[in-house]
């Protein structure tokens, strides 16, 4: 199930945050939760509610006759007006239509403006997961398919680029926690999903060494001996092919791994998921498990402080 802060609830629902605020306190009719950053988190249940008591106050009802019905009853309700809506309509998916709609053709003004506005209305990680990353993969297929070309995919990419950028810069420089490098492959030009990776880094207090795109093992290896670093992760959105792919996890397992523990991942590491396993090289299947080695590194690191 989805969370949500309250901004965006606003945004969904159509009542204003200081409503949901004393809704929430008076009627308790609403369950958000507590993040670690102490923000309330939403579910989507919550948000149906809102959708479904808005309705009816708009149709003439009272909000104190109705919180007398209870949640449980309220929410039974909202799925009978509703049977085949989802409780939270896929906004980001009507998000990404209106931003690759504005490619072809190309209108630079509206395609910033809606991007801008898109990831200015819900927390970072959201817009990162939601918007972000799937608008990268989208282009990057429509210039595999030939309905893009090279330079609109490039722009893209960039202005994809200056909001992890923008989002990373805004994050307090950590001087403590665990060391963690990120890099692309040698000849690996794709670098957004390592920027994704550096980023949830960041944000679980880790000190990220961002090496990005096309990094030769030497350099690689020779940069972890500098810095000692917990963890390296590098990111393969593509897959080699056979003969590369060994050739790579050999020199890996050679020269990087002495030197650092190593974890892979991206949707080209798990195409070639035959050729790591054997190796003293770990597999991230997703962001969730990345989050769970981050966060066991950290209490690692802090524990030894």
């Amino acid at each position: 199930m989805n969370t949500h802060r309250i901004h965006r609830v606003a945004k969904l629902t159509g009542l204003s945050k200081d409503v949901i605020r004393v809704w929430e306190r008076r009627f308790g009719l609403l369950k958000p939760t507590r993040g670690a950053n102490r923000y309330r988190n939403y579910s989507d249940e919550d948000v149906a509610l809102l959708r479904f008591l808005k309705e009816q106050l708009d149709a003439g009802g009272s909000i104190g006759e109705l919180s007398k019905l209870g949640r449980e009853e309220l929410l039974g309700r909202a799925r009978a007006s509703a049977p085949h809506v989802s409780f939270v309509d896929n906004t980001f998916s009507r998000l990404l239509r209106e931003l690759l709609s504005t490619l072809n053709p190309f209108d630079r003004v509206i395609f910033e403006k809606r991007l801008n506005g898109a990831v200015a209305v819900v927390p970072f990680e959201e817009a990162l997961h939601g918007i972000l990353l799937p608008l990268q993969e989208q282009v990057g297929q429509l210039w595999h398919e030939g309905q893009v070309n090279v330079a609109l995919e490039h722009y893209v990419t960039k202005q994809i680029q200056q909001k992890i950028f923008s989002a990373m810069n805004q994050l307090p420089v950590a001087e403590f926690g665990a060391k963690v490098v990120v890099a692309c492959p040698p000849g690996e030009e794709h670098d957004i999903a390592a920027l994704a990776v550096a980023y949830r880094c960041r944000v679980r207090g880790c000190r990220v060494y961002y090496l990005g795109a096309n990094v030769p093992i030497a350099s690689l290896t020779n940069f972890c001996g500098k810095v000692n670093p917990d963890l390296t992760i590098m990111s393969f959105p593509l897959a080699l092919s056979e003969v590369n792919a060994t050739e790579l996890v050999q020199a890996l397992t050679h020269e990087v791994v002495p030197a650092s523990r190593l974890a892979v991942g991206g949707h080209g590491a798990l195409a070639m998921r035959n050729i790591f396993n054997g190796s003293h090289i770990e597999m991230l299947e997703d962001f969730a498990e990345l989050d769970h080695k981050l966060d066991r590194l950290m209490r690692q690191s802090l524990s030894r402080g």
